[in-house]
């Protein structure tokens, strides 16, 4: 069974980090890209980040690109979003998705990604 399990949100400071946790199961990593997504209240599904299946190709959006990074351990199966300088626009409902490519999409449209996880909230405030 194909599962991707988010973890590492929590309530963090403007300026602050943190680390999400994308951990994968039921399939083998290194052969799908992986991208993260983000859903503030009221707001469209928002990809974030998308990493190719050997980790060699890595997109951000715009609003995230010198603050965050994604990395994989296809060891470990799992994927990282390293999200640092964070911003109180940042707060939103993150989630890790598996596409069925090996390449990230061009686009981050959701209907792209196959398997979802349950999400973990992130919280910048002060």
């Amino acid at each position: 069974q194909v599962q991707v399990v988010e973890s590492g949100g929590g309530l963090v400071q403007p300026g602050g980090s943190l680390r999400l946790s994308c951990a994968a199961s039921g399939f083998t990593l290194d052969n799908y890209a992986i991208g993260w997504f983000r859903q503030a209240p009221g707001k469209e599904r928002e990809g974030v980040s998308c990493i190719s299946g050997s980790g060699g190709t890595m997109y951000y959006a715009d609003s995230v690109k010198g603050r965050f990074t994604i990395s994989r351990d296809n060891a470990k199966n799992t994927v990282y979003l390293q999200m640092n300088s964070l911003k109180p626009d940042d707060t939103a409902v993150y989630y890790c998705a598996r596409t069925n490519l090996y390449y990230c999409p061009q686009k981050a449209i959701p209907r792209v990604y196959a398997y979802w996880g349950q999400g973990t909230q992130v919280t910048v405030s002060s």
